[in-house]
């Protein structure tokens, strides 16, 4: 559905990366992301075990591609339309040229992040974030996407799952204490970056920020979503927060969760 209400948004994954590391704070949960070139794929297939091959503007997890090292050759998955495949090279050549041929449009290249499990299963929370009828950011509520089972991105358009972010702590059997000091640190981390992304383009009303915690516990940032970012999922797993973004939208012309 196009966006017809007034909030602005900064178009593509790139240029809000370097945004989030001018930042000294927010720098630490910036993945490394290149442009996509043969030589930036080179470099960062040498430096890290797992790179993500991204569209710079996408959305869906369309157009994804996940390299891994496999002995002396690279693994690749691709997804294309709601379907995922995989195949073997030899050479960051032939690597390459086959990632050249799926290639739509500006692509980066990002840090592949080891991410945290529930059930097996890889999960990012995305945390909304919209300002208030008067002008602040404030947090307004969590959603977390499961990814389907051997998917290599977690989007409910490719097969995942919405569950709450109680049922996720529930799930993973977190202490209270625990439970409270991430969602603190989602929340707080989420309104700076509002913050600081809204200070370099003006007329932004709300954000859908996807996080991720690793095997290790350390928070990433994986995407900003500022072009219209669903929340429509939350009616059924969280009514209160998805009452309160509905209000939040509507004060600044937005009447609809899709």
């Amino acid at each position: 559905m196009a966006k017809n209400y007034a909030s602005r948004n900064i178009r593509g994954k790139l240029r809000v990366c370097h945004y989030l590391s001018d930042d000294t704070e927010l720098r630490r949960y910036v993945p490394k992301t290149l442009a996509f070139n043969r030589l930036n794929l080179e470099w960062m297939i040498a430096n890290y075990a797992t790179v993500y091959v991204k569209p710079d503007v996408g959305s869906l997890g369309i157009g994804i591609c996940r390299v891994r090292r496999v002995g002396k050759g690279y693994e690749l998955k691709a997804v294309e339309g709601k379907q995922q495949w995989k195949a073997i090279f030899d050479s960051k050549a032939e690597l390459y040229n086959r990632i050249l041929g799926l290639k739509r449009g500006q692509m980066i290249i990002q840090q592949g992040i080891d991410l945290d499990k529930v059930g097996n299963r890889p999960y990012d929370i995305r945390v909304m974030v919209q300002r208030k009828p008067g002008g602040s950011w404030v947090c307004t509520g969590f959603m977390v996407k499961v990814g389907a089972a051997k998917k290599i991105v977690t989007n409910y358009y490719q097969g995942g799952d919405i569950i709450s972010i109680h049922d996720l702590h529930e799930s993973l059997d977190l202490k209270q204490v625990e439970r409270t000091r991430r969602e603190r640190q989602l929340s707080d981390t989420a309104v700076r970056i509002a913050r600081h992304l809204s200070a370099k383009r003006s007329g932004m009303q709300e954000m859908g920020i996807d996080f991720a915690y690793d095997t290790s516990g350390e928070l990433w940032v994986l995407e900003v979503n500022s072009n219209h970012p669903q929340f429509h999922p939350l009616e059924k797993i969280d009514q209160e927060a998805y009452n309160k973004m509905l209000l939040y939208a509507a004060s600044y012309g937005r009447y609809d969760a899709k």
